[in-house]
C-alpha cells in the first residue's frame, strides 16, 4: 500500500477581460488509485505577476495579457475605483 499525494493545474481558463481562472487539484492516491482530492481556485489579472506560476499559466498569461488587454483592464479598474469614490461622496452629502 503506497500513498502519494500529487498537485497539478487541472483547468486554465480566460475571461473576457483576461482574466486567467487557474484551478489547482491536489489528489491523494493509493496506489495509483484516486482516494480523495480537493482544488484550490485563483485568479491571474491582466496586472498581475506571475512569478511563480505553473510554467502553462506562465505561458497562457503572456499571450493573453497583451498591452491592449492590460491597459483596457487597468481603464475598467480606474473607472470603478472613481464610481466608487463618487458613491461615498454622495452618501457623505446625503
Amino acid at each position: 500500500m503506497a500513498l502519494s499525494k500529487i498537485t497539478v493545474v487541472d483547468k486554465i481558463e480566460v475571461l473576457e477581460n483576461g482574466t486567467v481562472q487557474v484551478r489547482t487539484a491536489t489528489r491523494i492516491l493509493e496506489d495509483g488509485v484516486e482516494l480523495s482530492s480537493s482544488f484550490h481556485r485563483h485568479v491571474c489579472t491582466p496586472d498581475c505577476d506571475t512569478t511563480g506560476e505553473d510554467a502553462k499559466v506562465i505561458a497562457i498569461c503572456a499571450t493573453v495579457h497583451t498591452d491592449a488587454v492590460v491597459s483596457a483592464y487597468l481603464a475598467v479598474q480606474a473607472a470603478s475605483d472613481a464610481a466608487a469614490v463618487r458613491g461615498k461622496d454622495l452618501e457623505a452629502v446625503g
